[in-house]
């Protein structure tokens, strides 16, 4: 089951689990006629029941020897070669129950691993599901309902609350603010007024937007990330199994020994006995036994495995890549600095702008009234709170007057000699978020906002190396520099990338894993690709069906504890694999040795290989339990110097 002769489509894995049943049902037909004389006699050329297995071994036995069989062409020679010859020779020597239980464990483990293999194609399901196949157009002061595809650059659309933009395109009527993190990863609403340009994938806000196609959506923004995804999805990277690799060199090795036993003593029983005792029941079952008790285990600490494959490539990974919001930062902006200018003191400053932050959903103004609950300040009245094109929020409070706007949007109106005058007070801008806001028209207060790194992130990023052997760890984000160089100096990362498009990260990813096996460590729908691309891709938080599908792990706690306990639960399950696998695999050639001798009959040595799999079986359950240890690093203590930074007074 473990090999390279894994099933490649829905189709072959429904096959496989229809054979695993019919030689389930043939075997226990079979050992009821056999305790029965009526079915003792011959119909044919056989008794009566042996039909139900030589049906089977037709039926089912052939495929699976075809399969192999161009396995062989390929010149591959894993594990399960060695049992289909098994099959082969059972049939010609009218061992009919031997090849029909040796069909049942090829079928049955291939089918057994099949149901945590997810389908390729699903993150491209949910890829398009997520976009919306009618857009609202505008024609002549009617709207109707048009196919996407059928948009042409210049139609103006209207994009409702909450649904997708369809095709990038320009802002022409309304002011509000859309999610563009699929594409940034940054966790913050953009604003937009006439004149913004959007992007096809951007959830709309609370407000409706009218605007004007400027591509059709085979050249849109989120068509591209489509391609990129299918691209990357084809070239997913192929690496060989564990029981691959113990089968490449214990396959020919069998196969000699049978064949010389047979040479040397002239009695084709001996080639029989020593394939027998040789059928590499510890890696098709083992193995695999193994591997789903890990899942279960992993299951139990809220971690996900969608493709088995990943328990046994975390261990050999020497590259470890990491997105920079919501994995290594909690993706929630905090307030960590206010500079208010002359006449006004901090406390109330953060009032008056908490008050009027109130009426924002944006998550700047979450940190803001935040930071203003802390400090328990008051709760203003507010009236005529709007927010007009190129403004910002502006409302009165109190008897105040207060804008809430961008230093950006300030510098478009500098001719103004009052904005001018604000520009010249406001002190240099710094690395990180900021807003700014001007009470009465003259006085300016510059808020001040980090996305805080995880408190943990310094002792988890130091013990990647020293106790997972990983050789490089990078950051590869969306966000912009100066925010992704302040994480990584933080958290001590020297390598960075900063502002790639999900194209780039794909591309870092494929040349990091043409040098060594990777892991990339994401949670937007822009990591998706570099998930698929990596050598194992870990998606963490449970919020985006994008990104978990791509991924061959979820972690659904957003927690570097709980990715600690992933690469432990790797590490664990790779060991009794091998534990299993190998030492089957010396107790079986110890056997193959005294089948060669004539010591062990058929029967015999039958019964030492179902002792030898049911040893190698238990110990692989080994894998369920929770290990004494399942992560190993020195969590960091809240109130820190690496936990969250305090508002300054």
């Amino acid at each position: 089951m473990y090999t390279a002769c894994m099933p490649t489509s829905s189709a072959l894995n429904r096959l496989n689990k229809w054979i695993a049943l019919a030689a389930t049902l043939a075997i226990a037909l079979h050992l009821v006629l056999n305790q029965s004389d009526s079915f003792s006699h011959q119909w044919g050329p056989f008794p009566i029941a042996q039909w139900p297995l030589i049906v089977v071994l037709l039926l089912g036995g052939t495929p699976l020897v075809l399969q192999l069989l161009s396995q062989l062409l390929r010149g591959e020679f894993g594990s399960d070669l060695l049992a289909g010859l098994s099959i082969v020779t059972s049939v010609l020597l009218g061992e009919h129950l031997a090849g029909t239980l040796v069909v049942l464990m090829l079928s049955g483990g291939e089918a057994l691993e099949a149901f945590a293999v997810s389908n390729a194609s699903s993150v491209l399901k949910a890829l398009a599901r997520r976009m919306p196949t009618l857009a609202h157009c505008q024609r002549d002061d009617q709207v109707f309902d048009l196919p996407v595809d059928q948009i042409q650059i210049g139609d103006v659309i209207l994009v409702y609350p909450f649904e997708a933009c369809p095709v990038d395109a320009t802002v022409i009527a309304g002011t509000g603010s859309m999610d563009e993190s699929f594409l940034t990863g940054e966790p913050y609403h953009t604003h937009k007024s006439v004149g913004s340009s959007v992007i096809s994938g951007a959830v709309n806000g609370e407000a409706a937007l009218t605007i004007r196609a400027e591509k059709t959506a085979v050249d849109s923004r989120y068509a591209q990330i489509l391609q990129v995804m299918q691209t990357a999805n084809q070239q997913r990277p192929q690496m060989r199994r564990i029981g691959d690799s113990l089968g490449a060199a214990y396959t020919p090795l069998a196969i000699v020994m049978a064949l010389i036993a047979w040479w040397c003593s002239g009695d084709v029983t001996r080639f029989l006995a020593v394939l027998v005792v040789a059928t590499p029941c510890p890696l098709l079952i083992a193995i695999p036994v193994a591997i789903i008790g890990s899942i279960s285990l992993a299951a139990r600490r809220g971690i996900i495995i969608r493709d088995p494959v990943v328990l046994e490539r975390l261990q050999t990974c020497r590259v470890a890549i990491f997105d920079k919001t919501g994995t290594l930062t909690y993706g929630q902006p905090k307030l960590v600095d206010v500079i208010p200018g002359s006449g006004v003191a901090v406390d109330e400053a953060l009032a008056l702008v908490a008050s009027l932050e109130m009426y924002s959903k944006h998550p700047l103004a979450t940190a803001i009234t935040s930071a203003a609950q802390q400090r328990q300040l008051p709760v203003l009245a507010v009236t005529e709170v709007h927010e007009k094109p190129g403004e910002g929020l502006v409302g009165q409070v109190g008897s105040h007057h207060v804008r809430v706007t961008g230093r950006s949007k300030l510098s478009a109106t500098a001719s103004d000699p009052k904005i001018s005058h604000l520009l010249d007070v406001l002190p240099p801008q710094t690395d990180g978020m900021e807003c700014i806001a001007i009470i009465d028209g003259r006085t300016p207060v510059t808020f001040r906002f980090r996305d805080q790194p995880r408190a943990d992130g310094v002792p988890f990023i130091r013990h990647l190396g020293s106790n997972h052997h990983f050789e490089k760890v990078m950051i590869v984000s969306g966000d912009r520099e100066a925010e992704v160089r302040y994480l990584a100096d933080l958290i001590g990362i020297r390598e960075v990338h900063f502002e790639t498009t999900p194209e780039q990260k794909l591309e870092i990813v494929r040349q990091e894993t043409r040098n060594a096996p990777t892991v990339f460590v994401g949670d937007g729908i822009n990591d998706a690709p570099a998930l698929t691309a990596a050598t194992v891709g870990i998606a963490v938080g449970s919020v985006n069906e994008i990104a978990s599908q791509a991924a061959q792990a979820v972690v659904l706690d957003r927690s570097l504890s709980k990715l600690d306990e992933l690469f432990h639960i790797g590490a664990h399950t790779r060991r009794i694999a091998l534990e299993s696998a190998v030492g089957g695999i010396l107790l079986s050639i110890a056997g193959m040795i005294l089948a060669a001798f004539g010591l062990l009959s058929p029967v015999v040595g039958a019964i030492m290989q179902e002792v030898i799999d049911l040893v190698a079986v238990l110990n692989a359950l080994r894998a369920s339990m929770t290990p004494r240890q399942l992560t190993d690093y020195q969590r960091q203590v809240p109130g820190s110097q690496h936990s969250e930074q305090h508002l300054s007074n």
